[in-house]
């Protein structure tokens, strides 16, 4: 019976060093560094960022918005300003007025020439795209009807780019004239406006 006992008794105490070194196991290992961030966040308190909602929204104030579109309150206003010098308030070169001074004179003529020169190199660009229209399709035809077979095997395609070239050609030489149209308007307005022919037609 003693020997029974002293068994059990070893046995108890066998296991309360195995439980006890256990939890000493337990506490001994290096906490991971996700808990460690975990419990961090958990202590930390919450900055105090100034919260709105509706009792405290500010009604007369502007909220400032990153990127946001300016309002119309927000844009400078162009109405009434004063037009530059040689200029209407439609951005347009103004007239000669009898009395005028000739620096005046000279910011209207400066105007005129200025609107003038723009609309010239309009017109260049126009005759300069038309002109690379032109020879694209030549050089295509060119290629197409170079090779019979080619142009039996690919007609339908041909016919197709063929119509395709002379359409844009057709849009650019209206545009080169329309350009040169709105040029002559624009010289004999200024002419209207009194301005000199060496403003109006200086190359």
């Amino acid at each position: 019976m003693k020997r029974i006992a002293h068994y059990l008794t070893a046995a108890i105490l066998v296991a309360a060093a195995a439980s006890f070194a256990s939890a000493q196991d337990r506490t001994a290992q290096p906490q991971s560094l996700g808990d460690y961030a975990r419990t961090v966040r958990k202590d930390k308190k919450p900055a105090s960022a100034k919260q709105f909602d509706n009792d405290n929204l500010p009604v007369t104030d502007k909220l400032s918005v990153v990127g946001g579109a300016a309002t119309a309150g927000d844009q400078p206003s162009t109405a009434g300003a004063a037009p530059s010098a040689g200029t209407t308030t439609d951005g347009k070169p103004g007239e000669i007025k009898p009395g005028e001074s000739s620096e005046d004179r000279q910011k209207t003529y400066d105007a005129w020439k200025d609107r003038i020169d723009a609309q010239k190199a309009k017109i260049d660009l126009a005759a300069r795209e038309l002109d690379v229209q032109q020879r694209e399709y030549q050089l295509r035809a060119a290629a197409m009807y170079a090779d019979a077979g080619n142009r039996l095997r690919n007609a339908g395609t041909w016919d197709k780019e063929d119509a395709d070239y002379k359409k844009k050609i057709e849009e650019k030489k209206k545009a080169a004239d329309e350009a040169k149209a709105e040029l002559e308007n624009m010289q004999e307005d200024a002419r209207k406006a009194g301005v000199p022919s060496s403003a109006r037609e200086e190359q």
